[in-house]
This record gives structure tokens, sequence and C-alpha cells, in this order.
């Protein structure tokens, strides 16, 4: 792939609970680059790291551990039948994973090599969850050092106002954008490209799938994957339970974000005099089941949605939209 602009140019990072994507432009189009959020450990053997090495599975030796990071974890935890680990949680860096910070690092790498010439790089954070800002402050400082150390001139940028500046370019940057994804729903409004506010509800993809889980008795990592792979939010009648339990913590979930949206945003002081209304994307890909759009449209109707909408539409790449976001914010400062 030609990299038109030159090796320095800007790159956009969303990282998120369940995976990590990268957005780069080139030749005048955005593409997209994404890996699991997650590894495996093995114990360590010179055969196996020779074997990891000669079929280009990413992983990192360390001591009596191998760690298998990224999409190949996934292939080790169904084979292991154990659930992978996770850097993150709800959102944030993971407390009980004391090398997910690590291998996040390793990750990226991995994705986007080391930069030796300071390129500017944009990555996404969260908002806080009420009572969660000091989380967020240590998330924000402890990934901009990791970036910074890989050679970046790293900046943060709100989720939310990503997928803001990644799809709402025709209406001048005014509408709501959400990201639904493993771990929140961030939400921010914004008025000419300026966030107005800006929230997160803790209850999104992985809510989802360990809830499942519980139910099924299936592995969550394992119900994630039959969630990716085959929901449909369209079936009036699912035969399958594990489908038959996902549609009901799905609606779980819209509700609780509808019921967010309407409190949230009733109680905003000083909101702009939009004079018309205004458009709502949402991205995530927690929002990628067919069906989804239409039962999030149909619960914030039901909830008194205080603000007037032009319109309720999927981002064009649910998944790659809040990197993108991040890359058109690195862009606008070329």
């Amino acid at each position: 792939m030609k990299q038109t602009e030159g090796e320095a140019a800007p790159i956009g990072l969303d990282i998120g609970t369940s995976r990590i994507v990268v957005a780069r432009h080139v030749e005048k189009e955005f593409h997209f680059s994404s890996q699991l959020n997650a590894f495996v450990r093995i114990p360590f053997s010179k055969i196996t790291e020779d074997v990891l090495r000669k079929e280009q599975i990413p992983y990192t030796a360390d001591g009596s551990v191998l760690f298998v990071h990224g999409d190949a974890s996934q292939r080790f935890a169904d084979l292991l039948k154990s659930e992978i680990s996770r850097p993150m949680d709800r959102g944030f860096l993971n407390p009980s994973e004391p090398d997910g910070l690590r291998l996040i690092r390793e990750i990226v790498s991995s994705m986007t090599g080391k930069s030796d010439k300071h390129r500017k790089l944009y990555f996404t954070v969260p908002a806080a969850p009420a009572g969660a800002e000091e989380n967020l402050t240590y998330h924000e400082a402890a990934l901009r050092q990791e970036l910074e150390g890989l050679g970046f001139e790293a900046r943060s940028l709100n989720e939310g106002l990503a997928v803001v500046y990644s799809e709402l370019e025709a209406s001048n940057f005014t509408g709501i954008g959400i990201s639904c994804g493993g771990g929140l729903c961030n939400v921010c409004l914004s008025y000419l490209s300026v966030p107005i506010t800006s929230f997160s509800l803790p209850k999104a993809g992985d809510f989802i799938d360990t809830s499942a889980a519980s139910v099924t008795g299936e592995r969550a990592n394992r119900i994630r994957i039959l969630k990716e792979e085959s929901l449909s939010l369209n079936n009036g009648h699912m035969k399958d339970k594990v489908q038959r339990v996902l549609s009901v913590y799905y609606d779980d979930m819209i509700r609780s974000l509808a019921s967010a949206l309407k409190e949230t945003f009733a109680n905003v002081r000083g909101l702009p005099e939009f004079g018309k209304p205004i458009p709502l994307v949402l991205a995530g890909g927690t929002a990628m089941p067919n069906g989804f759009r239409d039962r999030f449209e149909a619960a914030l109707r039901e909830a008194g949605f205080p603000i007037p909408l032009s319109e309720i539409r999927l981002a064009a790449d649910p998944l790659g939209a809040t990197a993108k976001g991040a890359l058109v914010a690195a862009l606008s400062e070329m």
C-alpha cells in the first residue's frame, strides 16, 4: 500500500476495550487495520517460540511465559478452552492485568511500527462515567506515555467526538456521535465541532457477552465470537437459544442507553439554538448487528428524546469510525 503522503503521515488510533483500530490516509482514501485487544499466556518453550515465529503469530516472550496477542489470542483461547485476557476493562486499563499496558504497546507497535520522526498520532479516550474521573486521568496519561515511547507525538481525543469528526462533516460537525464499544457506550453532542457535553455508559458489548454467558453456560469469549459472526436483531422468532439470550441483553443495553440520553440531554444547561433537527450517528462494534439501529430508534422514540433529530444512522464503517475521527483531527493540523 503506497503511502503517498510520506512516512511521517499522521495516524488515528482507537484503543478500545475489545479491539485496537488504526486509521491511515493513503492516496486520498482512509484505510483501516484492527487487532483484538487481548492476549493469552502459554508456557515458554523454545520449540513453541520457534513455531510461533515460523507461523508469523505475534507474541512476546517474558521469562517462563509467552504472550500471544491480538487476533491470534482468540484461536489459542479456543484451543485451550479458556478465556482471553483483556488489557482493558469497561473502557479503561484493567487493574487486574499488570501486563496489560505493555501488551497494548506490543499490539499497537505490531500495527504501526515505531516512529522515529515524531509522527502525529491522535488516540481516542472515553468520557469518564460518573465517579470514575481518576480512572480517565491515569488511563489517558499512561497510554500517551506508551505511545510517546514508540516515538509518536501523541494527543488524545474524546471517543464520541471522534465519531462526530468521522461522520458529520456535512453538518459542519454538528450532531450527536455515539460509539457503542466493548466496555462503554460513549456519547458526545457537538456544535460546529465544539463538544457541548459528553458522557459514557458502562453497559456495552462486554455486558452483553458476560450476561449471556452466565445464562447459557458458554464462555464469554465464545459468546462474543457467535455474536460477531451470526447475530441478527431483525429476526422476530429466534430458534437458537444463544441468539435469543443475546437479543434480550441487547434490548436491555439499548433501553439503558436511550434512557441515559434522554436524562442527560434534558438536564444540559445552555444548549445551543440549533435552528433545525440534528443528525445522530451510531458507531462501534456493538452497533453492527443487523437491526440494531432500528431497535435503538424505537427505544429513543419511546423514551421521549428532547432534541429533534434529522436522522439516526450507522457510520459508514462502524468499526473504523472512531479511528477515522482521530485521524481527521490529526490531519486538520497538517
